[in-house]
């Protein structure tokens, strides 16, 4: 006897053809049936779903292009990888081999980058909190430190204290240059802030102020908001030159570069929209170039690109669960992906491609996570053709923040595996319980 086919009510609903590309088929009804030379459903069947999966190809691309794009205006630059993006050891590994520098916010990511061989002199060390004992190791090392507030400074003189020595470090500044500003992290220009910091570490010789560093925000698109930052960068130098004689061996625009991901407050796709990485380059290096110096004395120019670097290399691959009716008529799916993996939903509208044919026909649905929680919602409206429990889909560009910040929540994490050269490479193993709770421990007092 045949297997019985599963049973759904019948539904008269309005479906769409959507927009036509030049071989007439709309793109959402497109299958990605492979992802560098592999097939997709083969993964699943040797890795499990949910499955990230890196091209590594993709990923010397994204640094070679924006490197050269920089180098080729500003011949004195660096690339310092921003770790908190996505601090998988592979990937920060991988961008070394290119020629990277690391550039981290925390002692365990300061780790990360000794442990996988990293000079402290090819190490930038930001952020707002930084402990005494991982000041005094980064000193010790060599590290690039750029101070955020003035408590930070009182501890750095304590320490060049206790060292016996003068230490450099850098200043963080911030400017006006967005709605809302960026206020939170270092001194701000504007008010006269910025330049009493620096006059305060010079005010001794703890302290020696050698660099200068900014973030002017997160995914910019408008590449103006760059060449502000640019002009107001070299006029404080200028004035600190010539007021308090400082001399700059580097300054540091920070990241904030966008990727090829669109924002659900945006009305055009990011296609459109996203700047290119020599647009990113020419907004700033001609204005830096413009500064208080000769050009053999030209500071070290640094960035510190993350999301638009790791974005693009990485694919969520995942399967549908389940699929409903909506009382409102609209189309539901249940994927075994959810928040716990794709943090990044709450600003991105992303694309869900089908790993299998499935038709030319859309229909608006509502794609939701596996956990149990209303929130957990992919995407609110999305046109895909119709699928079905088991069929799998394809989430591109997804590897900036979702792995970093990926919960243990309800599902533990999945394997990640890389690509490259036609040969596959678990970079993760998929989490197991006894991992998650080996730091536990249930008194017996406790125990049932």
């Amino acid at each position: 006897m045949s297997e019985k086919k599963p049973y759904s009510k019948p539904t008269i609903v309005r479906h769409s053809v959507g927009v036509l590309n030049k071989f007439g088929r709309p793109p959402a009804t497109i299958p990605l049936k492979r992802i560098d030379g592999f097939n997709v459903d083969e993964l699943v069947d040797q890795y499990g779903s949910p499955l990230f999966v890196l091209s590594v190809q993709t990923l010397r691309d994204q640094y070679k292009n924006l490197n050269r794009a920089f180098k080729t205006r500003y011949p004195n630059f660096q690339i310092a990888y921003s770790y908190k993006t996505n601090y998988l050891k592979s990937v920060c590994s991988i961008l070394h081999q290119e020629g990277a520098w690391a550039e981290v916010v925390s002692g365990f990511e300061y780790d990360i980058a000794r442990d996988l061989e990293n000079p402290g002199n090819q190490i930038v060390f930001n952020g707002p909190y930084k402990t005494r004992d991982e000041l005094i190791r980064a000193f010790k090392d060599g590290a690039m430190i750029n101070i955020d507030n003035f408590d930070e400074m009182q501890l750095m003189e304590d320490i060049a204290e206790e060292m016996g020595k003068s230490l450099e470090v850098g200043i963080r500044i911030n400017m006006d240059l967005n709605d809302p500003p960026w206020h939170k992290f270092g001194f701000n220009v504007e008010s006269g802030q910025a330049f009493a910091a620096v006059k305060r570490a010079e005010a001794d010789s703890k302290l020696k102020v050698v660099g200068l560093h900014m973030h002017a925000g997160t995914y910019i698109d408008d590449v103006s908001i760059y060449s502000r930052a640019a002009q107001g960068m070299v006029n404080f130098y200028t004035a600190i030159k010539e007021q308090l004689n400082v001399t700059l061996k580097y300054w540091d625009m920070g990241g904030g570069y966008a990727s090829h991901n669109t924002l659900h407050t945006a009305y055009l796709p990011a296609e459109q929209t996203c700047p290119t990485y020599d647009q990113y380059a020419e907004s700033i290096c001609p204005f830096l170039l413009s500064g208080p110096f000769q050009a053999a004395d030209a500071p070290l120019l640094l960035i510190e690109p993350g999301r638009s670097l790791v974005d693009e290399p990485f694919s969520l691959v995942t399967s549908v669960v389940a699929q409903k009716r909506l009382p409102s008529g609209q189309r539901g799916i249940v994927l075994d992906a959810g928040m716990n993996l794709m943090s990044s939903v709450q600003w991105y509208r992303y694309n869900f491609q089908l790993a299998q044919d499935a038709g030319q026909m859309l229909e608006d649905t509502v794609v939701y996570g596996g956990l149990c929680m209303n929130i957990d919602v992919l995407q609110q409206s999305t046109s895909i053709p119709p699928v079905r429990r088991g069929d799998i889909l394809v989430i591109p560009q997804v590897g900036a923040y979702n792995i970093s910040q990926s919960w243990q929540f309800i599902y533990l994490r999945p394997s990640i595996v890389a690509i490259e050269n036609g040969k596959i490479h678990v970079i993760k193993k998929a989490e197991e319980r006894e991992y998650v709770q080996q730091f536990e421990h249930v008194p017996d007092e406790f125990k049932a």
